[in-house]
């Protein structure tokens, strides 16, 4: 059954549209509407995105209770920013892996009218100024050509929420076909896992040795990949090593036949992780 993602500033709507669409869902097709997101959490705002660790824990979570709540019977909907376009990107590939179609719902606002609808809430609902003015600042935008954030929904503050033409982009469009990165197939090689670890720590290495001669803008070229990894920042070893095991973790559950593949699978990663 479909995911639904909501996106948008903090104080944009984005609840009210998650309760439209469930009270919607629920009277035109009877079926059970999940929704998943930082208030079912209890999370305190201004903590959690006041720490970037408790913010990627907060978002690890909600992403574990996605993928714990899709199945074939209900429609899930992930009330959150969802602000990271690395992260829209995981939750595509989850629901690639189940088959599952998705949409993406963007409650769009401008700056002004998400922080007049911030200080007019009660004191303990509210994002401090700082807080507030740097999730804005970090947000990235969805954009309907990119595959993770398409169907796209684009919705402004006194809009009537297109809930035909949701349901049907869930219910009358195909799931994304698994693919080679997503797929669950056999291992077909008995080296698979020696291949896998011996790739991936030779991605690392050639990262590391390029960044003592390159600077943020460049491309790294690293063995046996035909694309390159975007130097946006310097990345030290620990968060290198870091994502190398995620990556390890996901393809041993996740296997491609094609062991050549693995450079261009992990650069890819790499790349959407980083950013």
């Amino acid at each position: 059954m479909p995911l639904i993602v909501m996106s948008g500033f903090p104080c944009s709507g984005k609840t009210r549209r998650a309760k439209e669409l469930k009270d919607y869902f629920e009277q035109s097709s009877k079926l059970k509407v999940h929704i998943v997101g930082d208030e079912a959490l209890g999370v305190d705002k201004n903590s959690v995105y006041g720490d970037s660790q408790k913010e990627k824990n907060v978002r690890a979570s909600l992403k574990a209770e996605v993928e714990r709540k899709v199945n074939k019977d209900d429609i899930v909907i992930l009330d959150s920013l969802n602000y990271i376009k690395g992260y829209r990107y995981e939750l595509f590939c989850l629901i690639k892996h189940t088959q599952t179609p998705l949409c993406l719902v963007y409650c769009l606002t401008s700056h002004e009218e998400s922080s007049l609808w911030n200080t007019s809430r009660e004191a303990a609902e509210q994002y401090t100024q700082d807080i507030f003015d740097a999730l804005v600042l970090r947000f990235e935008s969805p954009d309907s050509r990119n595959r993770w954030d398409s169907p796209l929904f684009t919705v402004l503050k006194d809009d009537t929420l297109p809930l035909e033409a949701i349901s049907d982009a869930l219910f009358k469009r195909k799931a994304p076909p698994p693919n080679q990165s997503t797929q669950s197939q056999p291992l077909s090689s008995a080296n698979f896992l020696y291949e896998l670890d011996k790739i991936t720590q030779d991605v690392l290495m050639a990262i590391f040795n390029a960044q003592k001669t390159s600077v943020p803008g460049d491309l790294i070229s690293v063995p046996g990949a035909t694309e390159k990894i975007e130097l946006t920042r310097g990345i030290n070893m620990a968060e290198l090593r870091k994502l190398r095991r995620q990556f390890i973790s996901y393809t041993k559950m996740h296997p491609t036949e094609n062991t050549g593949q693995i450079s261009n699978m992990f650069v890819q990663y790499l790349n959407k992780s980083l950013h």
